[in-house]
């Protein structure tokens, strides 16, 4: 029989692995655009990424709280339940990386907890209302208000440099860039690092509540608080995973949407930064892929609709609603299997 204290140490990890898959997968994110216009290299983009997400991974935990307790109650939520929800939420991520579809790890992970929690104490034991508030609104809203800011901030720089000659505004672009870059890894990390976070809080509040002992009362939520080491560990492993790169999704984002220019690039990255860090203060689980990929339609329909190549889009819009079912089926599949293993303990 394997040991409460055993499964929660296990799904700490399985949770750290999810935050670094996290990170290469979403790497694209923050540096898709700038490596795609040769402002800067792969190998020193995912390196400042890697940095930068890491100092906006511990700067708030706002978003974390809301993965922690808002979708299921800790005391129906067991130590099996949150493996079953990070297992099924890491196979859509591989899949999707493997195939280059910039899908959303945030909404992978929800999905995952929803199917998981089904799966062990029946549909009325998940929140649902949470769901719609906190997940469903948002994939509609935060691409919407993406694109929209995106769009219309390309327009006004547009305006702006018109008396500039292209030379000039070409260098400008290339520096701006460079910083949008660094905000919009910044933002990431301040909003994706925080669901890992969010759901080790859960493994740990649903231990306490269980009444399970073994470990340190510093390593403990307080008043289902995120711990200092979980937040570090967090922001450790997705800046790591974003240093490991993630071409493949680099590539769809950054040149088969559209053909990016680096006064785009910055538009794009300013307007997912403005979007993303506005969520992470509210507290709301948004998915950046979803921001900075609509951002990036956005720029590009300021110029002309063809511009976009509306096949790609909709591919990853499609990706987009999938994501959730999907990342559910996997995370209720794979309960089923780990309660043959685990038994009672499940």
């Amino acid at each position: 029989m394997v040991s409460m204290l055993t499964l929660l140490i296990l799904v700490i990890v399985v949770a750290l692995v999810f935050d670094y898959i996290n990170g290469f997968h979403d790497a694209a994110n923050a540096i898709a655009t700038v490596v795609s216009t040769g402002v800067l290299p792969v190998r020193t983009a995912v390196i400042l990424a890697g940095i930068l997400n890491f100092i906006g991974a511990i700067t708030g935990t706002a978003v974390a709280k809301t993965i922690a307790s808002g979708f299921a109650e800790p005391m129906i939520v067991t130590q099996v339940v949150v493996l079953a929800a990070l297992i099924g939420a890491c196979i859509w991520n591989l899949l999707t990386w493997w195939y280059g579809i910039p899908s959303s790890s945030s909404h992978a992970l929800i999905g995952g907890l929803a199917g998981a929690v089904v799966a062990h104490a029946g549909i009325s034991a998940f929140n649902w209302g949470t769901l719609t508030d906190k997940v469903l609104i948002p994939l509609v809203l935060s691409p919407l208000a993406g694109f929209t800011i995106a769009f219309l901030f390309m327009i006004a720089l547009l305006w702006v440099v018109r008396a500039f000659k292209p030379v000039t505004v070409q260098r400008g672009s290339r520096r701006l860039q460079l910083i949008s870059a660094c905000m919009m890894a910044f933002s990431h990390g301040s909003n994706d690092a925080q669901k890992a976070m969010g759901i080790i809080t859960l493994a740990l509040v649903s231990f306490m509540a269980a009444g399970y002992t073994g470990l340190p009362e510093s390593m403990l939520p307080v008043d289902k608080g995120v711990p200092t080491w979980v937040v570090f560990s967090c922001a450790a492993a997705i800046g790591l995973g974003t240093m490991a790169g993630g071409k493949r999704i680099i590539k769809t984002m950054g040149a088969k949407i559209i053909r990016i220019t680096p006064l785009q690039g910055f538009a794009a990255e300013t307007a997912g930064t403005a979007t993303i860090l506005t969520a992470s203060a509210m507290g709301v689980p948004v998915s950046t892929t979803h921001c900075i990929s609509a951002c990036i339609m956005g720029v590009g329909a300021s110029k002309r609709l063809s511009a976009v190549r509306w096949g790609v889009a909709g591919n990853i819009v499609l990706a987009w609603v999938l994501t959730i079912p999907a990342s559910a089926g996997f995370a209720f599949l794979s309960l089923l299997g780990l309660r043959a293993i685990f038994g009672d303990n499940a």
